[in-house]
């Protein structure tokens, strides 16, 4: 046992282990949510459109562009990052604004911009800009030694203030909760005290009550929550069905495609509910394999902020955290029946490629972050030629690929 405690803990101090994992879980759980996204949507794809996989090629098209946009934010320094925080703040902020005028309202919340047979969520991209934008804002205040806690809320407060006013106009309410998830671990990170917390929180609650007073069907929905199956026909039909998907998984599933609540039983179980049919189809183990991934990549990232002696990564590391890890308990807590419904994906694994794109840029980010770990460019160096090298060789290019990595090795070496 002792040997094998040793051993653990000396992979894990190996420089590559958080690069490597975050490579790992994001491969392993886009492939997983590509395989549910074709099982789950089969059915009604097939009713409404004629074909059952026209929904999956729209999410492989998401993924086929949002791969190679993960492999190209990995190659980015941190220095575009800080930069890209803020018109990218702008530009969310404007399409935000956009949706209120232009935006299509479906099931009660007006969140989306269609643009031929595409669909854009706004929404999505805002979380990546208030995290890359709040670190910067907090990391030059730390740069320059002005971390005084009553000045860590200007301007970081109203550029929440404005985005969540905007996504609540919406009626988006998930997305309102992971931009607050987002800005108190800016704040956590930055040593922010804990009567700050307080007061923050009991601000949310007082907001979150007021808008359940304001809009009738939040309090129904909250009513639901609390006793699902009392209602189980009105508005605890959904919570229900995705209850009774998860129980008829046992241990190991009845089978991958073989789900019977995406016969018309269970909405959106492509998307908001895709936990149920992949715990009814892979079953208890299959779930746990995805808690398990997304704590690992949880995990990566904290090591990131833990590891490298950079205020702006520390800051974009956890709130890249805080936003996945986050987004993901709130949506298998929703799944599972012990936090109400609010209607957000499942990172990586549900339908959407709104929602995807900006998430793969996210780990792309937490990537390039990851080489600047204590001897992790060393270590890369000495891995000798990557797949792409390899694939250049195979087609005769070999040696011009071997002459760029020695002129980047001869660049760095000056």
């Amino acid at each position: 046992m002792r040997e094998q405690m040793t051993a653990l803990r000396e992979l894990l101090d190996k420089p590559l282990t958080t690069y490597y994992l975050i490579i790992g879980c994001s491969a392993l759980l886009l492939a997983l949510g590509l395989m549910m996204v074709l099982s789950a949507s089969s059915i009604e794809a097939l009713q409404k459109t004629g074909s059952p996989f026209s929904w999956f090629i729209k999410q492989s098209l998401s993924a086929a562009v949002g791969v190679p946009l993960m492999w190209l934010c990995s190659r980015l320094p941190a220095k575009f990052f800080r930069w890209a925080g803020y018109p990218l703040m702008a530009v969310s902020i404007l399409a935000l604004v956009m949706v209120l005028f232009i935006g299509a309202e479906e099931l009660g919340a007006q969140r989306w911009i269609y643009i031929g047979s595409f669909t854009v969520q706004p929404s999505e991209p805002a979380k990546l800009a208030l995290a890359l934008w709040g670190a910067d804002l907090l990391a030059r205040r730390a740069r320059m030694g002005r971390i005084e806690w009553r000045q860590l809320l200007l301007p970081l407060m109203p550029g929440l203030a404005v985005l969540a006013v905007l996504v609540m106009i919406g009626r988006d309410l998930g997305t309102t909760i992971v931009l607050f998830m987002v800005f108190l671990a800016l704040l956590w990170v930055v040593g922010a005290p804990v009567k700050l917390f307080g007061g923050i929180l009991a601000l949310a609650a007082l907001a979150a009550i007021i808008m359940i007073r304001v809009e009738p069907y939040r309090l129904q929905r909250m009513t639901c929550f609390l006793d699902p199956w009392a209602a189980a026909q009105d508005c605890g039909y959904q919570a229900v069905q995705g209850q009774i998907a998860m129980g008829s998984g046992g241990w190991f599933g009845i089978g991958l495609g073989a789900s019977r609540q995406k016969w018309n039983w269970l909405p959106h179980g492509e998307s908001d509910f895709i936990f149920s049919i992949l715990g009814e189809e892979l079953g208890l183990m299959g779930t746990l394999a995805v808690v398990v991934l997304f704590g690992l990549l949880g995990y990566a990232g904290l090591r990131v902020a833990m590891r490298v002696n950079d205020a702006f990564i520390r800051l974009a590391s956890a709130a890249i955290v805080a936003w996945i890890a986050g987004q993901a308990i709130v949506n298998m807590g929703a799944v599972i029946g012990v936090l109400p419904i609010t209607g957000i994906p499942l990172p990586l694994v549900s339908y959407g490629g709104s929602a995807l794109l900006p998430t793969l840029a996210a780990l792309g980010m937490l990537l390039s972050f990851a080489k600047r770990e204590p001897g992790a460019r060393e270590a890369l160096a000495a891995r000798g030629p990557g797949p792409a090298v390899r694939a250049l060789s195979w087609l005769g290019l070999g040696g011009m690929a071997r002459t760029r990595g020695a002129g980047r090795g001869s660049r760095d070496k000056r």
